[in-house]
């Protein structure tokens, strides 16, 4: 009989510790799942200030409810930035309101503006808007078309400089165009990996030669042996040229060809004509035919002169020198990119360890480090989310 009535005791009892756990099992699963909607909320905010970022950068004037969100006023400074060979020239964008942002060093391409050119000055415009402190130091080779090691004791100092001037910790930076091959050899310099949080190459290249290569003769060379015509700006001749006049040019003719192609590659051919006048005929006829875009006719030149560079070309590029690189790295590239063809893109992604490479992305959304904008939807969404995990690891 006692057992009989002990029985319903321990049924109810089971009864009212289920009935009691359901809510708390709620909050507990309730819990579970907050971390992961945070996290979708987070990524979500990393997209719409891509967005942002990216509309920012193709239209200075864009207005909106969400670029007044995620845009802040900013302010310019021009600085001066130590490095190992002395001071260089900078301008740092700041954005208002924010005390402690983080940084972003970016680094300008083959321009005689240089860090003044208007596309490189709307970029970091719209990253300082973005809610990052911005740095474009001055890289005085690549200003005058010319790649070589004495950018790369100023590439590496920036972020360095950068996170003193800041004190927030190490800084991205964002290699445009011929920088990023640069930008690699110095990320695997031990005195200047520290400072860097992470690399971003936008239209970088992985072999100097066969870029050269590409730009005489049109064909681009793919890492699956593959090898394709593919149009070739013809200004990348004339810089090749411009860079090594010694090797085209007798004593006397380089002053005033020096002169003729830089105001040629300046986009100023009237300040051109009175040194072509200066030149001897042979020389003359080679600067013509640069000018009028016949890179047929300069090509065997133009080759023989990558050949007997090819240890110096060698020793400017990333391939076979990174394998040390402790940064990790983001590979952007325009699909129709005509000055550094996006097959570079791919060497890179062989050539970064695999441990430090986040993402690789081609683009049909730009051409060399222009906006193109026939872009899809799609390709829109893709860069948008590449760019969004590009400020999230930035910041």
């Amino acid at each position: 009989m006692a057992t009989d009535e002990a029985r319903p005791e321990v049924s109810i009892t089971r009864q009212k510790s289920g009935r009691g756990s359901l809510p708390y099992l709620r909050v507990f699963i309730g819990l579970l799942a907050i971390p992961p909607l945070l996290l979708g909320i987070n990524q979500l905010r990393y997209e719409l200030r891509g967005h942002a970022l990216l509309t920012r950068f193709i239209d200075p004037q864009a207005n909106g409810p969400l670029l007044r969100f995620e845009t802040n006023a900013v302010s310019t400074e021009d600085v001066l930035v130590e490095t190992n060979e002395g001071s260089v020239s900078g301008r740092l964008y700041l954005p208002a309101g924010i005390a402690k942002p983080h940084g972003i060093v970016v680094l300008p391409g083959i321009h005689h503006l240089g860090i003044y050119d208007p596309r490189l000055v709307n970029f970091s415009r719209a990253l300082a808007g973005g809610g990052f402190a911005v740095l474009t130091p001055v890289l005085a080779s690549l200003a005058d078309y010319h790649v070589d090691a004495s950018s790369i004791p100023t590439i590496g100092a920036s972020p360095a400089w950068l996170e003193r001037r800041l004190g927030t910790g190490p800084v991205a930076v964002i290699a445009l165009s011929f920088s990023g091959g640069l930008a690699l050899l110095a990320a695997c310099d031990p005195q200047y990996t520290p400072h860097m949080r992470v690399l971003v190459l936008f239209g970088g290249y992985d072999n100097l030669e066969r870029v050269s290569r590409f730009l005489a003769t049109g064909q681009e060379e793919f890492p699956d042996g593959n090898v394709i015509p593919a149009p070739a700006h013809d200004y990348g001749a004339s810089v090749f040229v411009y860079a090594h006049l010694s090797q085209f040019f007798d004593a006397k003719d380089i002053p005033a060809a020096h002169e003729a192609l830089k105001y040629w590659l300046w986009e100023e051919p009237e300040n051109a004509q009175p040194w072509l006048d200066k030149l001897s005929p042979p020389a003359r006829r080679l600067v013509d035919e640069l000018m009028s875009r016949r890179i047929d006719l300069v090509r065997p030149q133009l080759l023989a002169a990558i050949h007997a560079d090819a240890a110096e070309l060698a020793s400017l590029s990333p391939h076979g020198q990174i394998a040390n690189l402790r940064v990790p790295v983001f590979i952007i590239h325009g699909a129709t990119d005509t000055v550094i063809p996006p097959a570079e893109s791919l060497w890179l992604e062989k050539e970064v360890p695999r441990r430090d490479l986040r993402a690789v992305l081609i683009t049909p959304a730009f051409t060399h480090v222009d906006p193109q904008h026939k872009a899809t939807w799609v390709d829109e969404l893709r860069l948008v989310n590449f760019i969004a995990g590009v400020l999230q690891a930035a910041g």
